[in-house]
């Protein structure tokens, strides 16, 4: 899985990095607005299908192979349904969106045929998400991971193609992103076929189980909600950005880019504990939860240590890769600064996190997700970037700063807010964890109680 978010990572990166070196800083960040756009667009149904991917993995857990079966149905039924709707809705509303999000002048053009472009995939890349989150709920993670290598492969080339070669500009990087969406999609689809039997795709023969939906969406549900805020959080963040002009969001889009590499393999054990969680909650064994918990903080916080001291060594280099510009720099670096010392906390949050949705337990982590997002880090950003920085200017406190801190207080009270956030997401996770709660939350029932 981490091999493969990596890959899915590195053609996000090579798109930002061919198109910065390429088309300069105001069709980057058109591409860096676009993504939490599309994160807002697709969230809800992305967590609803992973309540369906936990059910798969109870289920499978279970050995009940015919629910598995059905389950696997009914997700695709409900993801090709749902991403016509969302291209529909996306592409109808995408510049009054970008108008909200006040995305200056320059990059409107951009950024608006980037994000069209990208929608008339959206089928294609829920198809290929959809089948690869399956997989995984079966436990292999094998297979995705080949089709992501090569569509990840294609992706760049088509990058060079469209972008250097054919004048495409900005619209050429979705368009290469798009083409390898749907080849992974059908590569994968014409080989499961005929390999793996429980989610071969049979169009004709589909079944739509509305009681393993419903199943579905009471553990999904919550996850849906939670990455629905999460992404508007996203947006309401990037506004604030945009008001400080096109240098800090270029910044802010680069350094997110490096920030979301550095944050996969937390994810990934996040997302792999929670298929570990879903079949040893089937299967009846709580004792390898707990144990499956504690190797997973090991692991995680292992590579997290690793991936800072990385990224605080080469945050000036990594910058660099991306674009030239000595402002832009310089602001990405104080952003790798300061959230790049908190991925540790990340890593605990997502493992503790994960875990729990694994139990099917999903509701407290989406509201300890929302806590954490709107009720400090989106205030906290504004408060910092704001009133805080004013007063800190008058009073004249910036001259005698190191140098991470001197003379950009406004936007860096926006990196503040994020390992803030953190922090406090974790404390909740952890105390909630130890009240034992969560051990009752699974599909499968037994005579005896898991508690």
């Amino acid at each position: 899985m981490l091999v493969g978010n990596i890959f899915q990572q590195t053609y996000n990166i090579v798109d930002s990095i061919i198109v910065g070196r390429f088309l300069g800083k105001e069709a980057l960040t058109a591409v860096g607005a676009s993504f939490p756009i599309i994160f807002a667009l697709i969230s809800f149904v992305i967590g609803i299908a992973s309540g369906g991917t936990i059910v798969v993995a109870q289920y499978f857990g279970a050995r009940d192979y015919e629910k598995v079966r059905r389950t696997i149905d009914t997700l695709y039924i409900f993801v090709f349904a749902a991403s016509l709707l969302i291209m529909a809705v996306g592409i109808a509303f995408t510049e009054d969106i970008f108008r909200m999000m006040k995305l200056p002048p320059e990059v409107m053009p951009g950024a608006i045929a980037y994000l069209r472009t990208f929608l008339l995939g959206t089928i294609l890349l829920f198809g290929f998400n959809g089948t690869s989150a399956i997989l995984r709920g079966l436990g292999d993670s094998v297979t995705p991971l080949v089709f992501l290598v090569i569509a990840s492969i294609f992706n760049i080339i088509l990058d060079f193609v469209f972008i250097k070669y054919l004048g495409f500009g900005v619209q050429g990087a979705a368009l290469a992103t798009v083409i390898s969406h749907g080849g992974a999609f059908i590569s994968a689809i014409l080989y499961l076929n005929k390999t793996h039997e429980l989610v071969k795709l049979r169009l004709r023969k589909m079944v739509f189980d509305w009681e393993i939906f419903l199943k579905s969406v009471r553990i999904g549900l919550p996850s849906g909600f939670q990455q629905t805020f999460v992404s508007f959080g996203m947006l309401a963040l990037f506004r604030i950005v945009n008001t400080f002009g096109t240098n800090v969001a270029a910044a802010y889009t680069v350094a997110g880019r490096i920030d979301s590499l550095a944050m996969l393999p937390a994810m990934n054990f996040g997302q792999a504990l929670s298929t570990f969680v879903g079949q040893n909650i089937g299967a009846n064994k709580i004792d390898r939860v707990r144990k499956g918990l504690k190797a997973t903080l090991g692991m995680s916080i292992a590579v997290s240590l690793i991936l800072t001291a990385v990224i605080l060594s080469f945050r000036y280099q990594l910058m660099h890769l991306f674009i030239e510009e000595p402002a832009v720099i310089r602001i990405g670096v104080g952003y790798l600064t300061i959230v790049g010392s908190g991925y540790i906390i990340f890593s605990v949050m997502f493992s503790l996190n994960g875990m729990l949705r694994g139990a099917g337990d999903t509701i407290v982590p989406m509201f300890i997700t929302l806590l954490s997002l709107w009720i400090i880090r989106i205030p906290l950003a504004s408060l910092l970037s704001g009133r805080l920085n004013s007063m800190l200017s008058k009073m004249n406190l910036d001259m005698n700063l190191p140098d991470i801190f001197r003379g950009s207080l406004r936007e860096q009270g926006i990196w503040w807010s994020v390992p803030i956030a953190w922090l406090i997401g974790t404390v909740f996770s952890a105390v909630y964890y130890r009240t034992g709660t969560w051990k009752n939350k699974g599909v499968v029932e037994y005579e005896e109680s898991l508690s």
